[in-house]
């Protein structure tokens, strides 16, 4: 085709003035996309529910803060609307359910943001829990709580913020006071002002609360250390054992799956990062062979100097079978830099959660998709033959019942 000729071509197909607009505007809505989509990558954002970014870099305006120093925030937490019609006998726990089908278990972190109204969880298990506390605190003393001299002021701070908090959100319960707070339930008034105090702050604190708690604090090698806890339903493990260690060193001496691998980095990265306007939570589960919140008996005496899985019976009766769940929040107090774990267990037989829609099915292909590390962290040798074929017949009650199972994601959504 000469030259001539494909002029021409080109000049009978010439578009009209309608036809030159439309192109334009499409090619300027596909350059916006392009450069919106290059943005947005960069960034590191998806169109998925808000979770931090583990190992975001530091802003590059931002000057390094010196380990193990702490300069601090103005920053006030918001005021805390008072929790819908709740009634310490009939508000019921959140039926949390973190488990997810296989085939394959990842080990994450898992953090997602927090909203501020929702930083403790109370419900009408509150009286049962404050009197095991009451008791455990009674019978065993300062092995499971316990407040170094460096961490004693965050330990006030966070006694402080817990009597700002509590009477916002439970005011049924809870009323300030000129020293401190008292519960109109219980009772009991707590004075967090004379000096010293009547008793180590943690433990006041545990006795507020349902949740058992824990302070991490840095010190100058960038570390971040237990200093300051009180511990008293954690059902597997021992303050006593885990106090003043560093964090890394309190998961790896417990042995968690996949932590140098797979979150030890991340989780340095975050706690130095982790800022008081930007609380997390994050939710795990276990399955447990006794009735036991406090202390999981079936692993042993709780003073034996080494408690594991191998002193657990062998597939016990369904009966005897319990799904523990902990939601855990963490957040960095404002004044001390202190970094605070709430931890507030779930406790309840399996026979009960099987009668939900779809959690026998559910659950039966999260603990299938364990890998070998993390069947031996959670003692799945212990109860999976018996656990797995109740789990099976419950499932299969439902379908055959009329269960949809394809509309689970319509009613649920995680971690319930």
């Amino acid at each position: 085709m000469t030259t001539e000729t494909l002029r021409g071509t080109l000049l009978s197909i010439a578009p009209t003035k309608e036809v030159v607009g439309v192109f334009l505007i499409l090619n300027i809505f596909a350059w916006l996309v392009v450069r919106v989509s290059q943005r947005w990558m960069a960034s590191g954002q998806t169109t998925r529910a808000a979770t931090p970014d583990l190992e975001k870099p530091a802003s590059r305006g931002k000057v390094a803060r010196v380990p193990g120093t702490w300069l601090a925030s103005d920053f006030k937490r918001p005021t805390a609307p008072p929790y819908p019609d709740w009634d310490v006998h009939t508000s019921k726990p959140i039926p949390y359910r973190p488990f997810r089908y296989g085939p394959k278990y990842f080990v994450t972190l898992g953090l997602r943001s927090m909203k501020w109204n929702e930083w403790i969880e109370l419900d009408n298990h509150y009286l049962k829990y404050h009197a095991d506390k009451k008791k455990r605190l009674e019978e065993r003393g300062d092995k499971c709580y316990g407040t170094a001299p460096e961490a004693m002021n965050g330990a006030i701070e966070l006694l402080e913020e817990l009597c700002e908090y509590l009477p916002e959100r439970y005011p049924t319960m809870f009323q300030k006071t000129p020293t401190g707070i008292a519960n109109t339930v219980t009772n009991e008034t707590f004075n967090i002002t004379q000096r010293p105090l009547a008793e180590d702050p943690m433990a006041m604190a545990a006795r507020l609360v349902q949740d058992d708690l824990a302070l991490m604090f840095e010190r100058a090698d960038g570390e971040y250390y237990l200093l300051a806890g009180a511990i008293l339903l954690a059902g597997f493990w021992r303050l006593s054992d885990k106090f003043g260690m560093r964090l890394s060193e309190i998961h790896t001496s417990g042995d968690v799956p996949q932590y140098r691998e797979k979150l030890e980095k991340g989780m340095m990265n975050f706690f130095r990062r982790l800022t008081p306007e930007e609380p997390v939570v994050r939710n795990n589960y276990f399955i447990q062979v006794d009735d036991s919140l406090a202390w999981s008996h079936s692993i042993g005496p709780e003073d034996a100097e080494l408690v594991s899985w191998s002193t657990a019976e062998k597939n016990k009766a369904i009966e005897n079978h319990f799904f523990r769940s902990e939601r855990q929040s963490l957040r960095r107090l404002p004044k001390t830099g202190a970094v605070v774990f709430t931890i507030r267990t779930y406790f309840e037989p399996i026979t009960d959660i099987v009668k939900e829609p779809f959690v026998p099915g559910r659950l039966a292909s999260a603990i299938r998709s364990w890998g070998d590390d993390v069947s031996r962290y959670k003692g799945k040798e212990k109860y999976e033959e018996v656990l797995l074929e109740y789990l099976d017949q419950k499932h299969k009650e439902q379908v055959e019942s009329g269960l949809d199972i394809e509309k689970e994601e319509d009613v649920r959504s995680y971690p319930l």
